[in-house]
């Protein structure tokens, strides 16, 4: 079989299951569901990379490793929240709305900025590790893709006090935002080691809240 299946790739492979399970949930309206699995392909991406270094690579391997984890990037955290608001705007409105047509546009753009960042991440990490070696990254220009699994969350616990086309307008600009900070040039400081703790425990939080939300819309 070709591919590489040791422990260092399976994690960011469960991202992918979590993802492709979670747009299952958008498209038959269990966000709560869809918003979990959010969670967990976000919780696997934080933990991929300091799992990948406990383990001596080939060159092979870890150029797969930086391959895949975009390509599971790319379904995680710029379609799966496409089609988590486009699904939300459908089940607030009828299909074809205005609304869900702007949801629809506005996800388009959100996974094509996405891909546009991640492609750009591949290139200038390949020409930093060219120049650093295995030195750990210290920062990102843009706003990483994988800060979606926590700002989406965040702001659909709005559910708590907002229902209907309101929660998907909200969420639908939101997630406008989020599409331009994964393009405009700004720096980012990256987490590693004790600090990754805090945003483990944001995840869990925001976790336990979803879970309390209300259902429906």
């Amino acid at each position: 079989m070709i591919g590489f299946y040791n422990y260092t790739v399976i994690i960011t492979y469960l991202s992918l299951i979590s993802a492709g399970l979670g747009m299952y949930f958008s498209v038959n309206g269990n966000f709560k569901g869809a918003l979990v699995c959010l969670l967990v392909s976000g919780f696997c991406d934080m933990l991929d990379g300091p799992v990948a270094r406990t383990k001596k690579r080939t060159d092979s391997e870890k150029k797969f490793g930086i391959q895949i984890d975009s390509l599971c990037d790319c379904v995680s955290f710029c379609i799966q929240p496409a089609v988590f608001t486009v699904s939300l705007a459908v089940y607030a409105n009828a299909e074809g709305s205005a609304l869900t047509i702007a949801a629809l546009v506005v996800g388009m753009a959100f996974a094509l900025c996405g891909v546009i960042r991640l492609a750009y991440f591949n290139v200038t990490e390949e020409e930093r590790q060219q120049k650093e070696g295995s030195k750990l990254r210290t920062g990102y220009q843009g706003l990483p893709v994988t800060n979606a699994s926590l700002i989406i969350p965040l702001f659909y616990l709005s559910r708590f006090f907002i229902t209907g086309s309101t929660l998907a307008i909200v969420m639908t600009v939101v997630l406008g935002i989020i599409a331009f900070l994964f393009v405009y040039n700004f720096h980012m400081v990256k987490l590693h080691g004790k600090w990754l703790i805090p945003i483990g425990l944001l995840g869990a939080a925001l976790c336990v809240g979803v879970c309390f939300l209300p259902t429906g819309l």
